[in-house]
Order: C-alpha cells, then structure tokens, then sequence
C-alpha cells in the first residue's frame, strides 16, 4: 500500500483538469462547472483524497471556524439552537467548535483566550455574560461576537434575542384577561438580560391591567432551584392562582412540585406559563402555555449578523429582538374568547 500522502496535484491530474480547478471545487463559494465538480469529486474518491483545511486557512487568512460559547445544556433550547447553528454555519462553508462557559462573567475571559487560539473567524455567545474589556480584545483580534439570547449593557456587540419585554407583557395580559386576582412570578438568574427584560415586560403589563405582582421568588434557570421557589411560594395560605416562570425548564419543574407535592390541580387551582415553548412544553404531561422563542430565524439572523461582521469589520453593531408569540395549551386558564 503506498502510504504517501495524496495531494491535489494527484487529483488533478486523475480527473485531467487543473490544481486550481482541484482548490476550487473543495472551496465554500469557489465557482466550478458541475462537470469539473463531478470528474475531481469521482478522482478524489478514488485517491482518496482529503483537503488540508488547515494549510488552506493559513494560505486565505480564514480558518472558517466559528466558535460557539454556551453557558449550559440541561435547557433543551440550547441543544436544539446549538444543531441549528451548526446546520446553518455549514451551509455557508463553516464548522463550529463549542466551548462550555459559566453564566457569570468571571470565566468567560478565559474561555474566549482559548477560543481566539483556534484562530476562529468570528464567536458567537449563548445566553454567557462577556466582560466590559473584551470587545475590545476581539476587536484587536480581528474577530467579531454576536450575543444570542443575550443582550450587553453598551451596546458593543451585535446581539439576537427573542422580544422578551414584548413576551412577558404578553403573558401579564393573558393572565389578568382570565380573572387571575394573585399573580406571581418566578425568575432566573438575575444577571441575565433575558430574565431582566421578561420580568420588566411582565410587571409592565399587570400594571397596565391594573395588576400588582402578589408573589416573587427566584429559580437562577435551574431546576431544583426552581423547585424550591415553589415550594415556598405556593405553600403558604396566601398562595397565588397564577404564576408565570421565566422558562419552561423552570416551568417543568414548578408544575410538578405543584401537583405532585402540593396536591393542587393545574389550571384549576394555579395556572401555570412558562418562556421558550421547548419540544416537552407539547408534551402531554405538561401541555405548556408558554412564549414560544423562535429559534429558527433567531439563529438564521445571528449567522446573517455575524457573517456581515466577518465580510466587513467596520459592520456596525446591531441589536434585533424578534417578535415571540404566547403559545396556549391547558396548563393555563383560557380567557373567554381569547383568540386561539
């Protein structure tokens, strides 16, 4: 067996065209006839043949890596956005490498130091809390970051996110709509735009309806602590007969403390809504009202932004918050003649 490696010279000359016709085939974008695409394609199956992507970086100046940085995956809407960045990120010629990073600023400095290693043309950040300097340090770089599910205080990054104000008016609306008298809320994490904007769209709207917030506990986007805030908010005598959680993951695991452990039947006791409408929100056992985050264009829109930062630095930052509609399913009250 001969063990030399196999170059694009060989395929070349297999297929009987030129070594730039060879780079141009196996290139994202590179424009070659079907026929010399279908003759190097065959030749280089044949030689078996791989391009080296990494000498074709150092030659372009483009490694046509983007690295993604998540906070965490127990949420099933990172896994699910994750396949589709990766998805989309490949039909345009990229890969995608992932970093996991905690919620809080302290770690993901380090992490974007290893990133910018990889020699990555451009980042993009999942709900990860970035540091006021490193804007600066991409910038320096080369390298642009979008936000996804996250916005930044100074607006120094392009950031997508769901219409969360937006969606927590929608949910105050609703609630109050179907004669709800106590309303509470449980949060996230409370450093987290998302969390902040729900809640602020969502005491804007009882307060348009002329509601007050009759209850508050905090859950950090983590399951058990979601448990324990509703333990606490729904075992006393006051306890409310709606709740709206800031995401379904939260929202899971409140339903099942409410019914399970308290005993108390969802909605007719306590109506229950959650935020990002997750594939178990349809599930029969939970049948989630909840604000749906619409995950497709929220990537498609993320990649389009970042990309146009990759062509053009000088790409001014931009924030883009899309419209979230309230998905109903019968874990919530419905209003007479709520529109369906």
């Amino acid at each position: 067996m001969n063990s030399s490696r196999v170059t694009s010279a060989d395929v070349a000359r297999r297929a009987g065209v030129s070594q730039s016709a060879v780079s141009r085939v196996f290139t994202p974008g590179a424009s070659a006839s079907p026929e010399t695409v279908e003759k190097v394609r065959k030749a280089a199956r044949e030689l078996g043949y791989r391009p080296n992507v990494l000498a074709r970086a150092m030659v372009s100046g483009r490694s046509r890596i983007i690295g993604l940085v998540v906070a965490y995956l127990e949420n099933y809407f990172y896994p699910e956005a994750l396949e589709k960045f990766s998805n989309a990120l490949q039909a345009k010629g990229y890969h995608v490498l992932v970093f996991m990073a905690s919620q809080t600023a302290g770690n993901i400095d380090h992490v974007v130091d290893e990133i910018l290693d990889y020699q990555v043309d451009g980042i993009i950040a999942a709900s990860v809390a970035l540091s006021s300097d490193l804007a600066q340090r991409c910038a320096t770089a080369g390298v642009p970051i979008v936000l996804f599910n996250r916005t930044q205080e100074g607006h120094a990054f392009s950031a997508v996110t769901s219409d969360n104000f937006g969606g927590g008016w929608k949910v105050a609306e609703f609630l109050a709509a179907g004669g709800h008298a106590r309303i509470g809320y449980i949060a996230g994490w409370e450093g987290a735009s998302t969390q902040r904007d729900r809640e602020a769209g969502f005491r804007a709207g009882l307060a348009a309806a002329g509601r007050t917030l009759a209850a508050r506990e905090v859950g950090n986007f983590v399951m058990e602590d979601a448990r324990t805030a509703a333990r606490r908010m729904f075992s006393g005598p006051e306890r409310p007969d709606a709740v709206f959680v800031c995401n379904d993951h939260m929202a899971f695991a409140v339903m099942d403390v409410i019914r399970h452990e308290l005993g108390l039947r969802v909605p007719e006791d306590v109506s229950v809504v959650g935020y990002d409408d997750v594939p178990p929100a349809a599930w029969r056992a939970y049948d989630l009202t909840t604000v749906r985050q619409r995950a497709n264009l929220m990537v498609e829109r993320t990649v389009d932004l970042l990309l146009a930062q990759i062509d053009d630095p000088d790409t001014v930052p931009r924030e883009e918050a899309i419209d979230s509609p309230l998905i109903l399913r019968s874990s919530a009250r419905i209003p007479e003649g709520w529109p369906r």
